[in-house]
């Protein structure tokens, strides 16, 4: 006869596709072989496919494989209860839930360090690189007050540096042509207009005043794009202005420094700056392939093509005896030595400055700019030990507390729409 079900502990009814002896023919011996091998069948199956499916069977049910091999039934004739069987598919399939859920946790915590570790190199090459060149950029001129001359040789060191760099092949090149030298020509020119004022600015004045005055810049930014572009801002960023105007006029009627040709040096080189930004925007958003060391690297060398000439005609005749001078108050090795520390850093800075726009977001670029010019001023002053009034440190917090304020206010706008493009 044909037994459809066998019942052992009370809990577990498994059926069973085998064909049983009939009793009146099985012997002795082999009627307790049949039970012991149906209760086998209630006791365990062979665990091989379920574990497959479940990973964590174990983990949740303490069955171990070992439970389920050489009870000689195989699995396509066993099954287990559904409460049993819904119980252990719940608890291992929340076992694989909570174990994905966790690698993905995981993941994007390692993300988000690499993120934080990537931006913290970029800031603090930034910052570093930047210091530098201001502090030996103000030693030069001190001792060689020749800004179009140390500007051009920035800028020859910054075009060698590229020369070598797409030689030997550690950046890539990439190929250009008439039309990207068209849309590059105005905006070199205005760079090297902004380099060259700013220099002039530092030739004359301290270093933290020069960049407390640059702290200005997004003044002439609004100003310009509201008058020419059309363009409309927030409130917040009209309000955020206020500081900004109040803090650079406290600063500039207590410096101690001041110098009207080193102020509009520095009044030349934001709307210079302003200008090339805008540009920028419009003209070299037809070659995002070129990435941020390249069109630097390129910026750079048409600027020099810009510069030589009239750097001769307008300043050469007086480098002769300006050197001499130089030479004889710090010998010419030091003087070499800081004029080459000053082109390789401002290339250098430059250049981080234009990775920075490729990698990260215009609100955390904008902070990051306001808080190096904190950097620099703070290191200068140090550096060269100028006295500061009190008027003028209070003046210059609020520019840059206004400046940060801008960032903020001109970005948040910005940020939402970058969102909306992506969500749309």
């Amino acid at each position: 006869m044909m037994a459809s079900t066998a019942v052992c502990a009370g809990r577990v009814a498994i059926p069973l596709g085998v064909s049983l002896p009939n009793r009146q023919h099985a012997s002795p011996a082999a009627t307790p072989c049949l039970f012991q091998r149906s209760c086998a069948t209630l006791a365990a199956c062979r665990r091989a496919g379920v574990e497959r499916s479940y990973p964590n069977l174990k983990a949740k049910t303490g069955l171990a494989r070992s439970s389920f091999v050489g009870s000689g039934i195989s699995l396509p004739l066993l099954r287990l209860s559904k409460p049993v069987r819904g119980q252990i598919v719940a608890q291992a399939a929340a076992g694989d839930a909570s174990s994905d859920a966790l690698e993905e946790k995981k993941e994007e915590v390692a993300v988000k360090a690499a993120g934080g570790a990537k931006l913290g190199l970029i800031f603090g090459l930034w910052y570093f690189n930047n210091v530098v060149f201001n502090i030996y950029n103000k030693k030069v001129l001190n001792v060689f007050p020749a800004p179009w001359l140390t500007s051009t040789l920035s800028l020859v060191a910054g075009s060698s540096i590229m020369a070598v760099l797409w030689a030997t092949k550690l950046q890539k090149y990439t190929e250009v042509d008439g039309k990207f030298f068209k849309a590059l020509a105005p905006v070199a020119l205005f760079h090297v207009i902004g380099h060259v004022a700013a220099t002039v600015s530092m030739s004359k004045v301290a270093v933290s005043f020069t960049h407390i005055i640059k702290s200005s810049e997004p003044v002439f930014n609004v100003a310009l794009q509201a008058l020419f572009l059309g363009q409309k801002f927030p409130a917040a960023v009209y309000l955020s202005l206020l500081p900004i105007v109040i803090g650079c006029s406290m600063a500039a009627v207590s410096e101690l420094s001041f110098n009207a040709a080193g102020f509009w040096g520095a009044m030349i080189s934001n709307l210079a700056f302003v200008v090339r930004g805008i540009l920028s925007k419009e003209k070299l958003k037809d070659f995002p392939e070129l990435g941020g060391i390249n069109l630097y690297g390129w910026i750079s060398i048409l600027s020099l093509v810009y510069l030589l000439p009239f750097a001769i005609l307008i300043e050469g005749p007086t480098w002769s005896s300006a050197w001499s001078t130089a030479v004889a108050n710090i010998g010419r090795d030091k003087l070499l030595w800081w004029i080459f520390l000053q082109s390789v850093f401002y290339h250098l800075y430059n250049q981080v400055s234009y990775q920075a726009l490729d990698s990260i977001s215009a609100l955390t670029f904008s902070i990051g700019n306001t808080m190096k010019r904190v950097v620099v001023i703070i290191s200068s002053v140090i550096a060269f030990r100028n006295p500061i009034l009190p008027m003028n440190a209070a003046g210059s917090a609020i520019a840059i507390l206004g400046t940060f304020l801008y960032s903020q206010a001109k970005a948040a706008p910005e940020a939402q729409t970058d969102v909306q493009k992506k969500e749309a």
